[in-house]
Parts: structure tokens; C-alpha cells; sequence
């Protein structure tokens, strides 16, 4: 919702100061520019930090988000933020892949490729004279 959508959400109506709210007569508006500000910073306050309460957390990555964060001298809120961070790919940190054990032993024979290989290999002695 923008800002603009709260102040029907509010249900304030008039020009007051620079700022004009629509009333509706069904529900308490807000009267004053002071208490259009506070509900505007509380409206923000609460969409850029938003809560989060996650039930039935395995007890293996209990323990593994708890020993993270012991080791690294964090909360287990950061620790919890990084890897959620982490797992949805929104994260500006790229962790170097040190090794291959993601794909190590995944390679197949085919002999479609290796012939195709094998053809890119060859060296066509008229293009070199």
C-alpha cells in the first residue's frame, strides 16, 4: 500500500496543512497533522521491519544455526538471516566454491560429445599453408 492509499485506510478527510485526507464518516479520522505523521512512521516502521516467527525448526539446523553462531560471535537472528538470505539467492555475498563436490562423479560417457570433441580437434592443413 503507498502512502496515499493510507490515508483512506485511515479515513481522514479535509485539507489541513498542506495535507489533504478524505474522511469517511463510518470511521474515526485522523485530526491532526501530528497524528497523520506518527501513523505514516509506524506504517513504515513496520513494513521495512518486518517479523518473522518460524515454527518446527529441525533440531539438526537448530544446532547447526546455534554452532554457526557461536563460532562466527553473532546473534542466532543474524546467523538465521544470512542463511534465509543465503537459500533465497538475495544475498550480495558470493561464498567461493572451493571444490567440485557438487558435480564430482556426475560425468557420463557419450559417445555423441566425444565424437563431437574429437571433431574439433582436428587441424585442417589447407587453413595453415
Amino acid at each position: 500500500m503507498s502512502q496515499w492509499g493510507l490515508w483512506k485506510t485511515l479515513g481522514a478527510g479535509e485539507a489541513r496543512d498542506g495535507w489533504y485526507v478524505e474522511r469517511d464518516s463510518r470511521k474515526p479520522g485522523l485530526s491532526s497533522h501530528r497524528e497523520i505523521t506518527l501513523a505514516l512512521i509506524a506504517y513504515n516502521a513496520y513494513n521495512q521491519c518486518m517479523q518473522y516467527t518460524i515454527r518446527k525448526v529441525p533440531d539438526s539446523l537448530d544446532e547447526a544455526l546455534r554452532r554457526a553462531a557461536r563460532e562466527r560471535g553473532k546473534s542466532l537472528n543474524e546467523v538465521a538471516i544470512e542463511a534465509l538470505a543465503r537459500g533465497a539467492g538475495v544475498t550480495g555475498d558470493r561464498e567461493r566454491q572451493r571444490d567440485l563436490a557438487d558435480i564430482a562423479g556426475t560425468w557420463r560417457k557419450d559417445p555423441a560429445f566425444d565424437s563431437a570433441l574429437a571433431a574439433q580437434d582436428t587441424i585442417d592443413e589447407e587453413m595453415w599453408r
